[in-house]
């Protein structure tokens, strides 16, 4: 496997030509085949001939840093990679954005590249496409509902609620097949999520008083509106709305491209809590420890910061 040459093995190398060695003798004596020794005269020699081992690692420096297309990870930066896609669940694409920040030049794709090898498949596991991609049609049904009383449609929501605002939510439920449920709010424009285990279920009142005691400390600026779909657990928007001063929108039925930020919200939860669970078993430190975790990833539409590091930006 081929390895680059450190600063010591340059120095060796100079110190060798300096006392007349052979080629074979200071490759012994610093570990490699000869040939790497003659390839790296041969390249990092100055422009006059001379071999000078700073200025040959200077040389060798900056041709790795132009030498286009992905280079093999060292074995250091890849067990950060891995350890960043099993302990974490970031994409390869968070993963690449943020060590660029670093000063850490790593293409997503060569990160693809290390799951793609893994032939375990537990790194796809942790994945949160498990490295299968679908679409779907999207089909738009405007809609009035008939089943929550005095509904506001999306269609009347202002426009500069465009997602890019600060202060516009949105919110949804995860339920399971026994009608427990989990209450979803995320900021649209930092995609901050908060979440909370229902004890009752889907009923609307108990519901809107947890919506009411999550974003309390964030009405005003930071609580513009609410978008949400026509399930009849929402029912109790009105009594939100007094409570919070906030006006709640709703999409259209079939619709769910309307709210994809709580909709992508669910999909990065349901990594650790897949369909199937009962939620009944998933303890609250369990939420709150799912919460900190997905709000401290980096997103590329945040220039790779984190959710949690624009949201209090904002409200700082």
């Amino acid at each position: 496997m081929y390895k680059h040459l450190t600063r010591e093995q340059r120095y060796a190398i100079y110190l060798g030509k300096q006392k007349g060695e052979t080629l074979e003798m200071i490759a012994r004596s610093i570990g490699v085949h000869k040939s790497t020794v003659s390839r790296e005269i041969r390249r990092n020699s100055t422009s006059n001939g001379r071999y000078v081992w700073n200025k040959a690692h200077d040389m060798a420096g900056a041709r790795l840093c132009h030498t286009p297309g992905n280079r093999r990870l060292d074995d250091v930066l890849k067990w950060r990679v891995v350890e960043l896609i099993r302990n974490e669940q970031w994409s390869p694409r968070q993963i690449s954005g943020r060590l660029k920040k670093e000063g850490i030049p790593v293409s997503h794709e060569a990160i693809y590249a290390i799951i793609r090898k893994d032939e375990s498949g537990e790194l796809a596991s942790h994945c949160r496409h498990k490295m299968k991609y679908r679409r779907k049609p999207t089909h738009r049904h405007e809609t009035k509902a008939t089943n929550i009383r005095n509904r506001v449609s999306i269609h009347e929501r202002p426009a500069e609620a465009d997602g890019k605002r600060f202060g516009d939510w949105e919110m949804d439920l995860i339920v399971d097949k026994d009608g427990n449920a989990i209450l979803t709010l995320t900021e649209r424009s930092t995609n901050f999520l908060l979440m909370e285990k229902l004890r009752h279920g889907k009923k609307a009142k108990p519901l809107a008083k947890v919506v009411w005691r999550l974003l309390l400390p964030y009405k005003g600026e930071a609580l513009k509106s609410i978008t949400t779909d026509n399930g009849s657990e929402f029912a109790e928007h009105e009594w939100i709305t007094k409570k919070l001063h906030v006006p709640i929108f709703f999409a259209d039925s079939y619709c769910a491209w309307q709210k994809g930020a709580i909709e992508n919200g669910n999909k990065l939860i349901r990594q650790y809590i897949p369909k199937g669970t009962d939620i009944s078993t998933i303890t609250e430190g369990k939420i709150a420890k799912i919460r900190k975790k997905i709000n401290a990833r980096p997103k590329e539409k945040l220039n790779f910061h984190t959710s949690a590091e624009c949201f209090f930006k904002n409200i700082s």
